[in-house]
């Protein structure tokens, strides 16, 4: 069952962030946190299992695989990439299901052809207007669940211009959306137009090296947001600190103990994925 406490967050107007997850590590630390809400991303859980851009290559199939894995170890209410909807109406329906079933519990589809591409790389090429708002409508009419919230994406910016994207954004709303999510814009003045243009809550995609300006979180509540997702975090600084310690033992002393470099503790780790619990399970049945 969807977790209610995204909608509860949009219904007091509370602002929030959800950090991407690109894998099962992430998401423990994530709980030891104790993030309330995390956002699957389909770019980084892709390239972490897979080792595969995020072009529209991995199949309905993984990815499902990915969020339900991504629910069931997460105490965290999980926002979904669900990209295209991974096909037409009756694809839409499927994936809707499927997400909801697995524990999702935002789900988000874009507006582009199929197969999709990151949102702030080239080549992205769009469906119309109003075959996208015939997906939301499904997409809406397909959940079970009434806090399963449909985000809808548009990546028309760079092809359309910001009029055009707002404008589909606003048809997207009138097709039913709980979420609006204009992507890839490239100015505060920009994000400013967009959230006092669409009547409904907004969504920031806060992508390090994207095409977005960085803000914070007081500076993006300030320009109109509800929420804000920062995907590529946790991903590029676990790669950037990897590629350090694995420089080091390459060129350097080779230590299993690199220099300057954090390292979280074994046992505590053990415990957050779980070894106590298996351990219980030895004391109580071993023989």
């Amino acid at each position: 069952m969807a977790n209610s406490i995204i909608r509860q967050k949009l219904d007091r107007g509370e602002f929030f962030i959800a950090p991407g997850i690109q894998d099962m590590i992430t998401a423990a630390i994530a709980n030891h946190v104790g993030m309330e809400i995390v956002y699957g991303s389909g770019y980084w859980l892709t390239a972490s299992a897979y080792g595969l851009p995020d072009a529209g290559i991995a199949s309905y199939t993984q990815m499902l695989d990915r969020m339900a894995t991504l629910c069931a170890t997460s105490n965290a209410a999980v926002i979904a990439d669900a990209d295209t909807g991974y096909g037409g109406l009756l694809n839409v329906h499927h994936t809707v299901r499927g997400y909801e079933d697995a524990g999702v519990a935002a789900i988000q589809l874009e507006d582009q052809e199929f197969p999709k591409k990151c949102g702030h790389t080239p080549f992205k090429r769009l469906v119309s207007c109003d075959d996208m708002a015939e997906k939301i409508r499904v997409a809406c009419d397909a959940r079970r669940n009434a806090d399963t919230l449909i985000i809808a994406r548009t990546d028309a910016r760079q092809s359309e211009g910001l009029e055009g994207a707002l404008a589909r954004a606003e048809q997207y709303r009138a097709a039913g959306a709980d979420i609006l999510f204009v992507e890839a814009l490239t100015s505060e003045e920009e994000m400013r137009i967009a959230c006092d243009r669409i009547k409904a809550p907004m969504m920031a995609n806060l992508a390090n090296g994207g095409l977005t300006p960085m803000f914070n979180a007081a500076q993006l509540q300030d320009i109109g947001y509800a929420l804000a997702i920062f995907p590529s975090m946790t991903s590029l600084i676990s790669a950037a600190v990897t590629e350090i310690a694995l420089q080091q033992i390459k060129d350097g002393p080779g230590s299993p103990d690199p220099d300057g470099l954090p390292m979280f503790d074994f046992k505590q780790f053990c415990s957050l994925i779980g070894f106590e619990d298996v351990w219980a399970f030895e004391r109580k049945w071993a023989r």
